[in-house]
């Protein structure tokens, strides 16, 4: 394990299943099992499986002018934000430029949690928050387990009442297994699951618990980089793996708009005075790229950074590809020129692993486009 700062209470559970708890956002994290992660994949899409993501930062934003450093550090629109509901949202530095992305949770008239990546967001609002009065702490303690999958929401039924009724996106203060918890709606799957917020000296035997009633129903653990197969097949984009941070331009400075990365949704209607809001609507149209799908020929999936081509000229880069027995395909997330953010284009992807396989653009999520899955009631 790299040199950590940030300690998950599920260390010994990990290393007990294989993990060298490789370092993620400064805390040692489940990256590899000795299991095959396919099985994980395949738990998930069809049962559940458990994930530890604590790595994720929690940061507690509270006082009178919490919406305002929210408002200011990202771009929605809180002041709609009702509590016990949460939304997914975007941080932009000045330039315009992504910076992170998120997850907000209003737990009070004037109480929020923040559930961040390895991007710049506690440093985002701790900035926003300058000269107001406003708490902003970070919190380690709060551990995050993920139950991801179709039976997890019937798992949990044994135990929360009313956890059917919950709808997409919304989270609750409860108990579970006698132990204060918030339990929201959320995930990075692509299915219908909960991330479970817990103290970390009950998520020992949270953990425990869950892997242990569950195995009757295959409800296994799962390591962090199963998502990686997750989330290419339901677009879910991980900061910096699919950015210019990590496949930089030859002839400008890194940072990517919400335009180019396709999630220019996240700004609220209307909404202005959030940091970098001036240039992301000036930028509106001025994409040097497109994050796009990719369906492949064949089994094989590409490396991480294989080139793509067009006519035997590289135009693009894989930034996340996966095989799935379960769908029968092979498709990647890339960045292509915006002339190949369409159905049909035909390009090919030269793996240093597998050679040359052909490509089709096609738009993104491969699966579950309407999101029926993720949203389903009851």
């Amino acid at each position: 394990m790299t040199a950590s700062w940030r300690f998950s209470a599920l260390a010994d559970r990990h290393r007990a299943l294989g993990s060298k708890l490789e370092d993620w956002s400064g805390m040692g994290t489940a990256w590899s099992y000795d299991g095959d992660p396919v099985a994980e994949y395949l738990a998930i899409r069809t049962k559940a499986g458990l994930m530890d993501v604590s790595g994720l930062k929690k940061v507690h934003v509270t006082g009178p002018a919490a919406s305002h450093v929210i408002d200011r550090a990202t771009t929605r629109n809180v002041e709609k934000l009702m509590p016990g509901r949460a939304i997914y949202a975007c941080m932009l530095n000045d330039a315009g430029k992504f910076i992170d992305d998120c997850v907000i949770y209003r737990t009070g008239p004037n109480a929020f949690l923040v559930v961040h990546g390895s991007g710049q967001g506690f440093e985002q609002l701790t900035m926003a928050a300058s000269g107001r009065d406003v708490s902003v702490r970070f919190d380690d303690n709060l551990h995050d387990l993920s139950l991801q999958g179709p039976l997890a929401v019937d798992y949990l039924a044994k135990h929360v009442p009313g956890i059917r009724d919950l709808a997409y996106f919304g989270h609750i203060q409860t108990s579970l297994f006698g132990k204060p918890a918030m339990i929201s709606r959320t995930g990075y799957t692509g299915e219908r699951g909960y991330e479970l917020f817990v103290r970390g000296q009950d998520a020992p035997m949270v953990w425990d618990r869950i892997l242990d009633e569950g195995a009757g129903m295959g409800i296994i653990p799962c390591r962090f980089t199963t998502l990686d197969l997750l989330r290419t097949e339901s677009y879910l984009l991980f900061f910096p793996y699919d950015n210019s941070e990590m496949y930089p331009f030859d002839d400008q400075p890194g940072g990517d708009t919400l335009w180019e990365l396709g999630l220019d949704f996240t700004v609220s209607p209307g909404k202005t005075g959030f940091r970098g809001a001036e240039e992301h609507y000036r930028l509106k149209g001025r994409e040097r790229f497109r994050i796009w799908g990719l369906k492949l020929e064949g089994d094989k999936a590409p490396d991480n950074g294989a080139p793509v081509l067009r006519d035997g000229v590289q135009v693009g880069v894989v930034t996340q590809a996966m095989h799935s027995p379960l769908n029968g395909w092979t498709v990647a997330i890339a960045r292509l020129p915006v002339d190949c953010a369409n159905e049909g284009s035909r390009l090919t992807v030269n793996c240093a692993t597998h050679g040359e396989i052909a490509a089709v653009t096609a738009s993104m999520p491969f699966l579950d486009p309407e999101k029926k899955v993720r949203t389903a009631k009851g």
